[in-house]
């Protein structure tokens, strides 16, 4: 927990901790990336629900506005909180709060601590605290170091300008705006920070120079353990993708084609029963829709063959299923409610 307070040496304690972290997610955001990691997150991950894969941090206008401050020589005020108005005048007024939450970003300060928000509901959090108590160890470890350099009567105006120093490097990875957004992706490419969008390329990171070297000196992890658990993270994703694409295979040729073909087959029918009478009027329009059936049947067989040439491969099976259900979502606006072998998605969203 972080609280700034009015004595000079516990806002000094509170600056220099606020550098640390700031330090640490911006060296190892690709260790923070990896420690979430995993095939439900990769769905996740940027999905409106949950952050992006982009690590970035948000600390809110007055933190980031004394941030400056120290960037450019000092930090002498802070940004009030200011109060809330609600429009009504029997509510008396409120305390806004300063920091205030970024839902969208994926490390951010809260008031008093910080959220990592981009850890799945299915991942045991010890990974994840492993990762980020060690980073912020080496950062405080690198900070005090220098510190400890200093002379008494020196120590206030050194500690200013490692703090400086820090910001000045690291700055990049503050962003307090819409992290949903497609200017933040480009911003955050110019700012030459990571967007490691699926675990494959997330894992490649675990096991480099840098990462290994962290681990080792404070004796958390051995090159032996790191290369484990990466063989078992990576193991772990390539057979639940394989087991989603065989699920998805069995789904498609055992209740979709059999629904689909059905529902065709009974509009085929009607068209040949109404011809058979000499009725004309609307013959066209059912042929339109068989024939758009057809081609969503063609679609989902084309994407169904991908898939089963895939299985072995993690991620040409995520692609692969990726075309399979947009081809069963386009087959899904077409095919009556009854026939439809699954909840439809306007049962699931209760449209109606």
């Amino acid at each position: 927990l972080l609280e700034p307070g009015t004595n000079p040496h516990q806002n000094a304690i509170f600056l220099t901790v606020l550098a640390a972290i700031i330090k640490a997610v911006d060296t190892h955001a690709d260790l923070l990336r990896i420690a979430v990691s995993g095939a439900g997150n990769d769905h996740r991950l940027g999905a409106n629900e949950a952050p992006p894969a982009i690590i970035s941090i948000f600390l809110g206008e007055q933190l980031y506005d004394i941030i400056e401050q120290i960037e450019a020589g000092g930090a002498q005020s802070s940004k009030p909180n200011g109060t809330m108005q609600v429009g009504v005048d029997t509510i008396p007024i409120l305390p806004k709060d300063a920091t205030d939450r970024n839902r969208t970003s994926p490390f951010a300060f809260t008031g008093n601590k910080f959220e990592f928000r981009a850890v799945g509901s299915s991942q045991n959090c010890a990974g994840p605290n492993t990762v980020l108590n060690t980073i912020v160890a080496e950062a405080m470890d690198e900070i005090s170091t220098e510190l400890e350099k200093l002379s008494p009567e020196k120590f206030n105006e050194g500690l200013q300008k490692v703090l400086q120093s820090i910001i000045k490097k690291h700055k990049r990875i503050l962003f307090n705006g819409d992290n949903y957004s497609e200017n933040w992706a480009r911003e955050a490419e110019s700012r030459g920070l990571l967007n490691m969008r699926s675990t494959p390329e997330a894992l490649k990171a675990f096991v480099s120079d840098k990462n290994i070297k962290l681990f080792e000196k404070y004796a958390v992890l051995s090159t032996r353990e790191l290369e484990a658990r990466h063989e078992i993270f990576v193991e772990m994703y390539e057979t639940l993708i394989q087991i989603e694409a065989e699920t998805a295979l069995n789904i498609v040729k055992t209740a979709i084609f059999p629904a689909v073909i059905g529902y065709q087959s009974k509009i085929v029918q009607n068209i040949s029963s109404l011809n058979s009478i000499g009725v004309k009027t609307g013959v066209e329009a059912q042929k339109t829709m068989a024939e758009k059936i057809g081609a969503g049947i063609d679609a989902a067989a084309t994407a169904t063959s991908k898939l089963e040439e895939s299985i072995g491969c993690a991620e040409s099976s995520v692609s692969a299923m990726l075309e399979l259900r947009k081809a069963v979502d386009s087959l899904e606006l077409l095919v009556e409610d009854s026939v439809w072998p699954l909840a439809k998605y306007s049962e699931l969203l209760f449209i109606y």
